[in-house]
């Protein structure tokens, strides 16, 4: 029965999932250097994976949320708390998501787990890991747990476990929940990336028919894929899309020691994303459910050198779950 009962206690202000979600982008500077490697894909593409090494015999992937990457603020700090504990690590950014757009229409989507899969095979092929964890942010997060329940006992041996946060593991549901007024702010911040991206792939790829009347009034999810992730990915509508791409039907299909770490007050998730019952029946999946938290938020204090409890999480459920050394 692996549920955790969570240890996160913020300070007052943090209790508010808002103030939470919002303080690690804000406020946060953790800034990391990076090795960057670009490996070219079977598709003719390319894919950009940041490297920070520290001689480690364990490499821990980090994969980013909606239009982030490797310099995303929870990207960097978990990066260089691992590297003081003794880990590797390396940042997959995403598809159009390392500073310059990927080579074809086709970007990623939430369940896009081809290419988690590719960047796998190509780590265990040209690195000497012993061991790889996979850990996952949001969207992110989603491929985490999405690849690991599909893959199940075919997993390669060198893959040891994974991390999951905040992540809507029920598409479909967590969509009505940013739709609502409380999650208008964050809708405009990633539509204004995110409009622009398909916008540009128009420019790029003019047998793409764009409806950009349609582009400019979207204002939900569901709009963008209606216009961009159906059409190019070969979905047959966003309900298949959402069916397709959620985590929460593999969860039980995980065979290696996985945890999952969603805040109550995250206001990006339905309570279908709190699957205390998949974890009540699993030996591999784990669930945690902290009081508090926001959206990959989980700071604790207006001290940075207080604000690292999801490090420290993770570097413990590596140690003590997933049974790998850290310092």
């Amino acid at each position: 029965m692996p549920v955790f009962t969570s240890d996160f206690s913020p300070t007052l202000p943090f209790k508010n999932g808002h103030f939470n979600t919002m303080y690690r982008p804000l406020f946060m500077k953790d800034i990391c250097s990076y090795l960057r490697k670009r490996v070219t894909t079977w598709d003719n593409d390319f894919i950009d994976l940041d490297f920070s090494q520290v001689g480690s015999s364990t490499l821990v992937l980090l994969i980013h949320g909606l239009e982030g990457s490797s310099e995303s603020r929870y990207m960097a700090s978990t990066t260089k708390y691992l590297n003081s504990k003794g880990l590797d690590t390396v940042c997959f950014n995403l598809r159009g998501c390392s500073g310059e757009d990927n080579l074809l229409l086709s970007t990623y989507h939430s369940g896009k787990t081809e290419d988690v899969d590719f960047v796998i095979n190509y780590l265990i092929e040209n690195y000497d890991y012993e061991n790889i964890i996979i850990a996952g942010f949001s969207l992110g997060g989603n491929l985490t747990l999405k690849y690991l329940g599909e893959k199940g006992d075919d997993l390669s041996q060198k893959i040891k476990g994974g991390i999951a946060v905040s992540v809507p593991i029920d598409i479909a549901t967590a969509e009505i929940e940013m739709d609502k007024l409380k999650n208008k702010l964050y809708m405009e911040m990633f539509f204004k990336t995110m409009k622009n991206k398909v916008l540009e792939k128009a420019h790029k790829f003019p047998e793409y028919n764009l409806d950009k009347d349609k582009l400019f009034k979207a204002t939900k999810f569901k709009h963008l894929e209606y216009l961009y992730t159906v059409p190019v990915f070969g979905f047959e509508s966003p309900e298949d899309y959402w069916h397709k791409a959620s985590s929460k039907p593999y969860l039980a299909k995980i065979k290696k020691p996985t945890l999952l770490i969603n805040a109550k007050d995250d206001t990006f998730l339905s309570k279908e994303c709190f699957p205390f019952d998949i974890a009540h029946d699993s030996d591999n999946f784990f669930f945690e459910a902290p009081n508090y938290g926001g959206h990959v938020g989980f700071m604790t204090s207006f001290k940075p050198s207080d604000n690292i409890w999801l490090e420290k999480r993770i570097a413990r459920f590596i140690k003590q779950n997933i049974k790998i050394h850290v310092e």
